[in-house]
């Protein structure tokens, strides 16, 4: 398995126009996205991946959802 660090891809504007008028205070999810998508990067997890083979999920973007998981009190079914 291997991994192209791309980090947590751009929003398209049109959806976050929508969000936005969605939820005008903002939601978890929203919130954590946008002070937090830093620490959510693939570059750390680069050296735990070989460089051939299928690409794997983005660890950051897999670690953002059970952070939110976690926060919301879901279950991982």
């Amino acid at each position: 398995m291997s991994m192209r660090p791309v980090g947590l891809s751009k929003i398209p504007e049109q959806t976050v126009v929508v969000a936005r008028a969605a939820f005008p205070k903002g939601s978890l999810a929203i919130r954590v996205r946008d002070r937090l998508a830093e620490v959510f990067g693939d570059e750390p997890f680069a050296a735990a991946f070989g460089v051939r083979g299928a690409p794997g999920l983005s660890p950051g973007v897999l670690s953002l959802v059970t952070v939110l998981q976690f926060a919301e009190d879901l279950t991982d079914r």
